[in-house]
């Protein structure tokens, strides 16, 4: 008989195995990805963390995620200290503490991490535990889309676009709106489309918002529909309704 899934030792964790089988067979990944992490493997214990806290192949429980990441994030795996943070700015599994986020943000920016990066940036562009600074938002945005993250290049594009903190510039506004649409971000899909739109590319814009809505969460689905209706084009305010009834339906 071969090796039980649930009987892995730390040097047996096969990554290419847990991703085949997050895609066909969630409760077994998390399976093998707990008696790792028992064994105190820390990158099986990130791993876990976050399908806590997703609820992806067991019970959600995002204080159990929170008992994970902190293990992982103490052992310095910089994804569990970047996800310790989120839970401490969004109060998920333990009490909302924004000046616990930034230390382990921090933490995880010292490594590289660029979506520790990118919300160290909105803890700055946002004022919490910190000062507002759009000035290091700016300074840490560019850091993090240098580094390919289409969320943060949405945020970047909107300082070029306004000209927060740098020169007005349009064209490259419209490049980073577009680079992040192609990482797949939904708000860089809806900023994108709403520059096709304005060039007359009517429906390519409400083919990208209806592939963005999916990926959104739901608190964006609202005033992205109100912003729909002001559209002076039918495709636009038909795609308005179609995001009400996708809203209405989760």
């Amino acid at each position: 008989m071969g090796r039980k899934l649930s009987e892995p030792t730390p040097a047996e964790l096969d990554t290419v195995e847990i991703n085949r089988l997050l895609a066909t067979d969630p409760a077994s990944a998390a399976r093998l990805l707990e008696a790792a992490a028992r064994r105190d493997r820390a990158d099986a214990q990130a791993w876990l963390g976050q399908m806590y806290l997703d609820g992806q192949g067991l019970q959600k429980d995002a204080q159990e995620a929170v008992y994970w990441f902190q293990r992982a994030a103490h052992a310095d795996v910089p994804m569990a200290m970047n996800m310790l943070g989120r839970c401490y700015e969004n109060g998920w599994g333990t009490t909302q503490d924004f000046a616990l986020a930034l230390v382990w943000y921090r933490r995880a920016a010292a490594q590289d991490l660029d979506w520790a990066i990118y919300n160290l940036a909105q803890m700055h562009a946002n004022g919490r535990a910190v000062d507002k600074d759009r000035a290091e938002a700016f300074r840490l945005f560019t850091q993090a889309a240098s580094m390919g993250h289409a969320r943060a290049k949405h945020f970047l594009g909107q300082f070029y676009e306004h000209g927060w903190e740098v020169d007005a510039d349009p064209e490259h506004a419209f490049r980073l709106y577009r680079e992040s649409a192609e990482g797949g971000d939904y708000r860089g899909m809806c900023s994108w489309a709403s520059v096709l739109a304005g060039a007359g590319r009517v429906e390519d814009a409400a083919d990208l918002i209806r592939r963005a809505v999916p990926l959104a969460p739901t608190h964006y689905l609202a005033p992205l529909a109100a912003q729909l209706d002001q559209a002076a084009s039918a495709p636009l305010r038909d795609t308005a309704r179609w995001v009400r009834e996708v809203l209405a339906q989760r």
